[in-house]
Parts: C-alpha cells; structure tokens; sequence
C-alpha cells in the first residue's frame, strides 16, 4: 500500500459485504464509521481499530498503541488480509462502541 487513500479503499473493500460502512478523511487519515458509529482510522502507523472484547478476540497477539500523541491506544489491525474475520470482528464490536454524540446546537 503506497499510501492512506489506497488503504482507505482496500479496507473499504475488504468490509464491503458488511454494508454501512463509510469513511471520512480526517488529519491526513481516515476515520471509519460502521452504522454510524466511529470503530477505527487510519492514522500515520496504519489501521487502528478501538479496544473492545471483539477487537481483543480477533487480534489478541496486537499490541495497543496510541494512534497520535496524547491519544486513548488503539489496536494496529493484524487480519486485514483476511476478510471474513475482519467482518465478523467489525459486527461483533459494534455493540460496544459508544453511540455517536449527538451535535450540539450553539445555544446563542
């Protein structure tokens, strides 16, 4: 992969028989949304995904990093190549990530 958009795609790719997956570009990575709620990015050190049991089942030989300075640690994806697993654990996280915030309205 020479560099985040072509990763970007391929981990689209690689998902899209989930459906409800998205993407948006952000700092010079991406952040990937499954039913709208935000599971991993790519940051400067590759995919990340959150640290929930599932991500821990998939991947247990993957070792927490933080995805920028001062940033909660994420897990580097090690199953990227392998599709099915990638799905299964993105489905299996779902439930426990946190919902997303609501936008707040300017209270002016």
């Amino acid at each position: 992969m020479s560099n985040n958009k072509e990763l970007a795609e391929y981990i689209m790719d690689q998902l899209s028989a989930l459906g409800n997956i998205r993407n948006i570009p952000m700092m010079g990575g991406y952040v990937f949304y499954y039913k709208e709620r935000i599971f991993g990015g790519i940051y400067g050190s590759g995919f990340l995904v959150k640290i929930t049991e599932a991500s821990k089942k998939y991947m247990p030989d993957s070792i927490p990093e933080p995805p920028y300075e001062g940033a909660k640690p994420m897990l580097p994806v090690t199953i990227l190549e392998d599709a099915s697993a990638l799905q299964t654990m993105v489905e299996e996280m779902y439930p426990e990530l946190p919902e997303r915030k609501p936008k707040k309205k300017n209270s002016r």
